[in-house]
């Protein structure tokens, strides 16, 4: 898993490490955390929640490649759920959620996403934090929902003003996670949309007028160089066009994996978006 990984990492260098996430050896650990399955019409996807009916519901949206326990290994909704309610869940394909014929573009992901919400928000608003490719999933939920959204944390989103693959490098990602992982993980499916995926994104309009907090990577290492650091801030930027209340946090001691990294860096960074919209 892990030579595979780093080939994966070395596909199109800096065009791709913030489109592919895939930690295939993160811990599975869902300790308190209670596993339902949720019904979206051609398959059921696991869901992992704490519920003790708070204001808000904390949903974590993953990256390309990653199940809900990239989340687990630091313990992240655990530590949030002193706060608030959170849930966690696997899309198609991952872990032990059920495989999806579809095609496992961002609009197809974003509607899942709403039907596993509604499952769990019991009317409540919901505060959305998104890694790398799930920054896009939550892109598109919020601007769909946008009264159902109390606030956003992006974890180094994935942004289509950088993310913008070739059908060659395309398919160079779909045909290593197929080789490595199988053709119906999820990872291989969703690679098979990226190019549909970043076009549809340069679609959607400005985010809704809530709060907004983006933690960046500017971490430069073999795969990148400063000046593709500079174009991922100006993407990450982009998004507080129309939003009163945006932040953008940079780090230089993280990669990609923020959230494993310098947990205690989104941790503070939701409280802080929290006391945003209490």
């Amino acid at each position: 898993m892990k030579s595979a990984k780093k080939s994966i990492a070395k596909i199109g260098l800096s065009l791709f490490f913030t489109f592919v996430s895939c930690d295939k050896d993160s811990d599975n650990n869902t300790e308190a955390l209670t596993e339902t399955k949720v019904e979206v019409g051609t398959h059921k996807l696991a869901a992992y929640s704490i519920i003790h009916n708070s204001k808000y519901l904390v949903v974590f949206e993953s990256g390309l490649g990653d199940g809900h326990s990239v989340w687990n290994e630091k313990k992240i909704p655990i530590e949030l759920s002193t706060q608030s309610d959170v849930l966690t869940y696997d899309r198609a394909g991952y872990e032990k959620s059920e495989k999806d014929s579809k095609p496992r573009n961002i609009n197809q992901l974003g509607s899942e996403l709403e039907t596993v919400i509604n499952n769990f928000s019991n009317g409540r608003k919901v505060i959305l934090i998104g890694h790398s490719l799930g920054g896009m999933v939550i892109r598109d939920y919020a601007v769909k929902n946008a009264s159902k959204v109390a606030g956003l944390l992006f974890i180094d989103p994935s942004h289509e003003y950088y993310n913008q693959p070739s059908q060659e490098e395309e398919n160079m990602l779909y045909n290593l996670y197929k080789a490595n992982f199988g053709e119906n993980f999820g990872g291989t499916l969703e690679a098979r949309e990226i190019i549909e995926d970043s076009q549809y994104m340069a679609t959607l309009p400005h985010l809704p007028n809530i709060p907004v907090i983006v933690i960046s990577s500017l971490k430069v290492d073999a795969s990148t160089s400063e000046s593709d650091k500079q174009k991922w801030f100006k993407a990450h930027e982009l998004l507080k066009e129309g939003v009163s209340d945006f932040m953008h946090i940079t780090t230089t001691k993280s990669g990609h994996y923020i959230m494993k990294d310098e947990p205690n860096l989104v941790i503070d960074n939701f409280n802080l978006l929290l006391s945003k919209i209490k």
